[in-house]
């Protein structure tokens, strides 16, 4: 569904990006991995219109059939139109709104179109009566998948660090993406609310959404991952299966920080 072609991102003189292609397949999570450094958030950050490349193509094709060429795409059209969403590495949530805010705030476009841009709530319209309805359950849904129903109206930022993550996705969840982004989720959860997590992951999988996600915890990519992409400075050293990766001897060398001595011992 994803397929990234020849990406290339400079900063000044840095490629921090180079030549990089992959693909991510419909239904499945990718991972892509790699030490600090390695363009990782990069790519996620041009896949997600936040930069755009200076070399290469970004397309997500849906599996109804529509191509969007992301690269050329403005952010707010990826998220809306091609149905892209992401997380990030620090939680940015809407600390001082409730929990049900957060998931309403998602939906944010679809609630003013429907009020006409406030003139037809203000008015009491149906049409808008119904768009809010539907997007109030469809917040409550996820936050029952969540396990936050019973704090909907309890301030976002109060939440416990593991219950803000969750949070954070399920406001993403609440777009209807086809392709979730997600950097770094595991980041700061303890072993149970990483099982919580990778719970919550492999349901969203089984719902239809593809994930791509950047992740330093190996025990998370290689249970949940059908698929691992390895930067290192920028380029690709390995592609394939958990399996495959874990005994890709240039996935080790970088992990390990092998490789550069040796060959200059040599």
């Amino acid at each position: 569904m994803l397929s990234v072609t020849g990406l290339t991102m400079r900063f000044g003189g840095l490629k921090a990006v180079d030549d990089l292609s992959f693909e991510a397949r419909t239904g499945e999570i990718t991972a892509v991995i790699g030490p600090n450094g390695a363009g990782k958030t990069t790519v996620f950050n041009c896949i997600t219109g936040f930069y755009r490349p200076a070399e290469g193509g970004i397309a997500l094709t849906h599996a109804s059939g529509p191509s969007f060429a992301l690269h050329r795409m403005p952010g707010y059209r990826i998220a809306s139109r091609a149905k892209v969403a992401r997380t990030f590495q620090n939680i940015r949530l809407f600390a001082g709104m409730t929990v049900l805010e957060n998931l309403l705030v998602a939906q944010h476009n679809v609630l003013m179109g429907a009020s006409g841009f406030t003139m037809l709530a203000v008015l009491g319209v149906s049409r808008y009566r119904a768009a809010e309805q539907r997007g109030l359950k469809k917040a409550r849904h996820w936050l029952d998948r969540i396990g936050l129903l019973d704090r909907a109206d309890d301030v976002a930022g109060g939440l416990p660090y593991g219950a803000q993550r969750r949070l954070e996705i399920a406001r993403a969840m609440c777009i209807d993406p086809v392709l979730l982004c997600l950097d770094e989720p595991a980041a700061g959860l303890n072993p149970r609310e990483t099982e919580v997590l990778n719970a919550l992951l492999r349901s969203i999988q089984a719902d239809g959404c593809s994930l791509l996600l950047i992740e330093h915890d190996m025990g998370v990519v290689m249970r949940i991952s059908d698929h691992i992409v390895v930067l290192d400075h920028g380029k690709k050293i390995a592609d394939g299966t958990p399996e495959a990766v874990r005994a890709d001897p240039a996935v080790i060398a970088a992990y390990l920080g092998e490789g550069d001595e040796d060959e200059a011992a040599a």
